[in-house]
């Protein structure tokens, strides 16, 4: 099943997202598909997000999320081939009800670990944690940016003057994330708020910037949780250097 055709005209300020039950995710709205890459430094961690191969804008495609399609990032069917158990487990609480916080003299910032997918732009010019709890300027504007590099959305700076989060502008729009320095291809990144809904019809609460699942193994599912690190894609085109 590579794409839902629809006539409808290309629109993103409606894109949305349909968890399918043990299926694939049903993007709708016209939302634009591309590759983010996981760009390294000299020091092994990852210092900027690089742009990868454009995908053809449809007004409504599937998206594999069970790590088995023949023809990925679309979905061929094969998750009712392989019985694929796609339940979702993903607590519905809002992020600040799920997030501990840092306090610093210029910023907060929240972490709700249950989103990570590990992408590791936290580390990037000093631990993230460690630079928000700094007062200086330097300090700040380097977790301010580790912070908004964050595609999941795990990570967030608030500045403590306006008590408002401060988040980097993004279209509505899906990525699918490439790791090249850890052999993976990691999540679907989805930006700009689009809506997520469940299989059984609830929406998920709509963020800035989320990861979904697509390598059918998370625990936190429909969210990436740092898995596709951890084990093999199904198919074996998931080469771990762990």
């Amino acid at each position: 099943m590579r794409a839902i055709k629809n006539k409808k005209t290309h629109s993103s300020a409606a894109g949305r997202i349909k968890v399918s039950k043990n299926g694939p995710y049903l993007v709708s709205g016209g939302l634009s598909l591309d590759k983010a890459i996981i760009v390294t430094g000299r020091n092994g961690i990852p210092d900027k997000w690089g742009k990868g191969e454009k995908f053809r804008v449809q007004e409504g495609y599937a998206l594999c999320r069970c790590g088995y399609s023949t023809n990925k990032p679309y979905c061929t069917g094969m998750h009712a081939v392989k019985r694929f158990d796609g339940t979702e487990t993903a607590s519905r609480k809002k992020y600040l009800e799920q997030a501990e916080s840092t306090r610093g003299p210029a910023i907060t910032l929240t972490d709700a670990i249950s989103f990570c997918a590990i992408a590791r732009y936290c580390e990037k010019a000093g631990s993230v944690w460690t630079l928000a709890e700094k007062g200086d300027k330097k300090s700040v504007k380097l977790a301010i940016r580790e912070a908004c590099d964050c595609p999941a959305g795990r990570l967030v700076a608030w500045d403590k003057k306006t008590g408002k989060p401060i988040e980097p502008k993004l279209k509505k729009s899906i990525s699918l994330i490439e790791d090249p320095s850890e052999g993976a291809s990691g999540p679907i990144w989805v930006k700009g708020g689009v809506a997520i809904q469940s299989s059984d019809g609830y929406v998920y609460e709509k963020r800035n910037r989320v990861t979904l699942c697509r390598c059918g193994k998370s625990l936190n599912k429909p969210f990436c949780d740092g898995t596709h690190l951890t084990v093999e894609f199904n198919d074996g085109d998931r080469r771990l250097k762990k």
